[in-house]
């Protein structure tokens, strides 16, 4: 655990500004300072001087951009805008580094042709990820998926296993694809199939079913 990582996480404890961050975070896109102040239910000062101490810590970035169609003379000056920041932050007491042992046993699975065993694994452990009565919004939500519904699919906004698949892309994206296999088949969803279906910045794996 690193100075700025437990403060960054300290800054989320105010609860508006927890508020300001989440609804940003789970936007997708850029969000003005008006959308933000309403959204939250705060005055636009008030959020302004929050969301410019999210990106002080590292977790949003800014930067400038029209907010209407109109432009030439008299269109007014581009708008700040915030979108969260790519990076990630843990925080653990004492210091725990369990991402060193998941590289390892990741190469260890490519060097040995594992992947098959890994996915049958992966798939069993998404069964055991489920509670009596959950649903599959909630799983994913419980897990930092962040689950949302678009165009009839449940697509996932957050990956948890950011670093291991940028570095080991085709084994982890498999085997998160099995794990929520795993979770469909923990629920009982037979309506419900997931599927690799990536988009930058997300998840790889998305859903279709009748029911969310």
């Amino acid at each position: 655990m690193s100075g700025d990582d437990l403060g960054a996480v300290a800054l989320l404890q105010d609860p508006v500004r927890r508020a300001v961050y989440d609804y940003v975070a789970s936007q997708g896109r850029e969000v003005g300072r008006n959308e933000a102040a309403e959204a939250v239910g705060v005055q636009r000062t008030l959020v302004a001087f929050h969301l410019d101490k999210l990106v002080e810590a590292g977790l949003l970035e800014s930067g400038f951009k029209r907010l209407t169609d109109r432009s030439g003379p008299g269109s007014g000056r581009p708008a700040k805008v915030y979108r969260r920041a790519p990076g990630e932050w843990q925080v653990s007491v004492p210091a725990r580094d369990y991402r060193t042992p998941a590289r390892v046993l990741a190469e260890v699975v490519e060097l040995l042709g594992a992947d098959e065993q890994a996915e049958h694994a992966a798939r069993r452990a998404g069964a055991g990820l489920v509670a009596p009565g959950d649903d599959l919004g909630e799983v994913l939500r419980r897990r930092g998926y962040e689950p949302y519904e678009e165009d009839g699919r449940l697509r996932l906004r957050n990956c948890p296993f950011r670093v291991l698949a940028e570095e080991h892309p085709l084994l982890v994206c498999s085997m998160n694809l099995a794990l929520c296999e795993g979770i469909l088949a923990g629920i009982g969803e037979g309506a419900a199939t997931a599927r690799l279906d990536p988009r930058p910045g997300e998840c790889c794996v998305s859903f279709s079913a009748e029911n969310f």
